[in-house]
């Protein structure tokens, strides 16, 4: 019996960037697949009772971050750049157009590399068109389901459902009755899914 890895993850976060960078090829090793859930990261804070400041905001803890991010991109041997704006909405939204397609993790792949790996502005349209194309999809119909208030209703309910489910941050992934979260936690998720096949 195949399973299934949900993993809930915001193209704002860049965490979730060098957890996808490993999670397909868990999925894969342990005859597992992924399934792409898109979040609004402080959305869902909100929701579970986090009230406080984004990591951004806090200037001794975003140092740290940081630090930490360049190690976790020189381990993993690729790049880490911040993005020109954290305008990621859309592109949260457009995961949703993906998955409909069956193209959502080429997408999601694509669109980390783009954002966290070259630093590219998640606002601009060009940008997101190019992933579409890069993922085997039709831009122009991505972006109009992004635009449309089909797309902006299907992202809401994917966000709404997400929050019932206790997400509260990202990169979160469930297995079973199982929550993983963080990049940190991958190895935890590989052995849980290795030992209980």
């Amino acid at each position: 019996m195949t399973r299934t890895i949900d993993f809930y993850f915001d193209f704002i976060s860049p965490f979730s960037y060098l957890a996808q960078l490993k999670l397909p090829g868990i999925a894969r090793a342990a005859g597992s697949t992924v399934e792409y859930w898109p979040i609004d990261i402080p959305e869902a804070k909100i929701a579970a009772g986090n009230y406080g400041p984004s990591n951004r905001e806090v200037l001794p803890k975003i140092k740290v971050m940081k630090a930490d991010l360049e190690r976790w991109a020189e381990r993993y041997g690729v790049p880490l750049t911040f993005p020109a704006s954290f305008a990621c909405a859309d592109w949260n939204c457009a995961v949703l157009f993906a998955r409909e397609h069956g193209k959502a993790e080429a997408f999601v792949t694509d669109a980390y590399r783009r954002i966290w790996g070259q630093g590219i502005d998640p606002g601009d349209r060009n940008e997101l068109a190019a992933c579409a194309k890069a993922a085997g999809l039709d831009a122009e119909a991505l972006i109009a389901f992004v635009e449309s208030p089909t797309g902006q209703n299907e992202y809401r309910k994917a966000r709404s459902q997400a929050i019932q489910r206790g997400v509260y941050g990202a990169p979160l992934m469930f297995v079973d009755d199982q929550v993983f979260w963080g990049n940190d936690r991958l190895d935890f998720l590989a052995e849980y899914l290795n030992k209980s096949k």
